[in-house]
């Protein structure tokens, strides 16, 4: 991953926008894109810093909180697919993707299958 900018560049170009300059000439001069002046300003005005935003770190996944929900559809419903197990989190107004169902399925080491003869 790469590194943010420095916060000297960052008050600099800050400081060259609020002088008067444009967002383009600014980035030209700085050689840094656009996008980050216009970032950076939009950082400043809402925080009064320019500093960057902590990087990285652990996500706490969404559906830990409904781990026995989950677990009960499983038993109560054992030929439940990844989609339908998706609408019934919707229901309880928790919105995920099939993706991030399945994640959560794999990481918990929690499997069912349609046809458990084959299982």
């Amino acid at each position: 991953m790469t590194r943010p900018y420095s916060n000297d560049l960052r008050e600099r170009v800050v400081s060259a926008v609020q002088a008067g300059e444009s967002c383009r000439a600014v980035a030209a001069r700085f050689d840094v894109a656009v996008s980050s002046v216009v970032k950076w300003q939009q950082r400043y005005r809402s925080t009064g810093s320019v500093a960057p935003r902590k990087m990285g770190g652990y996500r706490k996944r969404v559906l830990t909180e409904h781990l026995e929900f989950i677990h009960e559809q499983i038993k109560q419903t054992p030929h439940l697919t990844l989609h339908g197990m998706k609408d019934l989190l919707a229901e309880r107004g928790v919105i995920v993707s099939h993706q991030a169902v399945w994640r959560f399925l794999r990481d918990e080491g929690l499997r069912f299958k349609k046809n458990t003869v084959r299982s």
